[in-house]
């Protein structure tokens, strides 16, 4: 009998730890890590407003992050329980390498030419733009006669409105902050183009979008997160490191100091270390949609820290865009999860006892 309880409780135990780490800890971490995420771009709007040249930031915070993480991959090779290190998998760091420092160009130019607000609004388009290259790729099945399929297309129609509607108009100011910092002053100066700042950060997101889906079959063949995201780093920083020596010919650029030398050691650390391998992590624990799910998440978080950090003003095309980004957001969402319902309850019907006696003549 006592045996018995024993096994009970210890059952209950693992169930309980597995329960923490398959969902608790990545809700958590997912919430940390956008958060994260908006630190690092209104702290870099900040260096920014100050002269600070968004490829000069990208290169020292990319290249500090790798230096962080240079024993990963010491410890990697000799693991026994990783495959090993092959030429394909390299190509594959490379190729993701390139897009990913694409990405973060396109991204922080157009963060310079708009705000952190912006960024986040049009970062929920993410999920959309997954679908679409899901479809294209052959890994997500359409069926117009299924309401999954039916709101996932629903809800990337109006992800891609309401992206349009944060793009092309801006509208009238609805918060905004009574006094000015010295930051938002510069800011408000420097804000040039609305529209093309908008523009480029919805490329940025085609790119992380192809990062999301080249990132998970990475993972699926070599499971190490940490050196992943060294070799990332390594190959972000090279790639922005040559593309700014042309587009940058004054060495004084390369001088950081005062705030931004504070935004690129919060960016190594939290952003290119803490926050890519958290997400890494997740998205092999759970899959790239479930890291999207937390996307609109960044937006009220963005917006406090716009206007009481850099005075920006949230005007009214972002909130009527956002409000229908987010509603096909969560269709799609939706539309998601009732697939991932009908597999679990198929798999769970083969796998049972009964279905498995049954005989085959029958």
């Amino acid at each position: 009998m006592r045996l018995v309880l024993c096994l009970g409780v210890w059952s209950q135990r693992e169930m309980a730890e597995r329960h923490c780490y398959r969902d608790v800890l990545p809700f958590s971490a997912m919430i940390t890590m956008d958060g994260i995420g908006v630190g690092v771009t209104t702290m870099f709007k900040a260096a920014n407003s100050r002269g600070m040249s968004y490829y000069v930031f990208i290169i020292y915070a990319y290249a500090l992050a790798a230096l962080l993480l240079l024993p990963a991959p010491f410890f990697s090779l000799k693991s026994k329980a990783l495959p090993p290190f092959s030429l394909a998998i390299a190509a594959k760091l490379g190729l993701l390498g390139l897009v990913g420092g694409f990405a973060q160009i396109l991204g922080y130019a157009g963060i310079s030419m708009s705000s952190p607000t912006l960024n986040s609004a049009i970062s929920n388009l993410t999920p959309a733009l997954t679908f679409i290259f899901a479809c294209l790729f052959r890994m997500e099945e359409v069926s117009l006669n299924r309401r999954s399929s039916q709101a996932k297309i629903i809800g990337t129609v109006l992800s891609i409105c309401g992206t349009s509607v944060i793009t092309l108009y801006k509208g009238p100011p609805v918060i905004f902050t009574a006094k000015p910092s010295s930051y938002a002053l510069v800011v408000q100066a420097s804000n040039s183009n609305w529209v093309v700042g908008g523009i480029l950060l919805t490329a940025k997101n085609i790119l992380v979008t192809l990062w999301y889906i080249l990132l998970a079959h990475i993972m699926k063949e070599y499971p190490a997160e940490f050196t992943v995201i060294f070799f990332y780093n390594v190959v972000v920083s090279f790639m922005t490191a040559i593309v700014c020596l042309v587009t940058e010919p004054d060495m004084s650029a390369w001088r950081v100091w005062g705030i931004g030398l504070a935004s690129v050691i919060f960016s190594s650390l939290f952003g290119q270390c803490l926050n890519n391998i958290g997400h890494t992590w997740a998205i092999r624990l759970k899959g790239p949609f479930y890291v999207a799910m937390f996307k609109p998440l960044s937006i009220p978080m963005a917006v406090a820290m716009g206007v009481f950090f850099l005075g920006d003003r949230l005007h009214l095309g972002s909130i009527v865009g956002v409000t229908i980004l987010c509603i096909g957001f969560y269709i799609v969402m939706w539309g998601k999860a009732k697939e991932e319902r009908v597999e679990e309850s198929v798999e769970c019907r083969m796998e049972s006892p009964s279905f498995q006696k049954v005989p085959l003549l029958r």
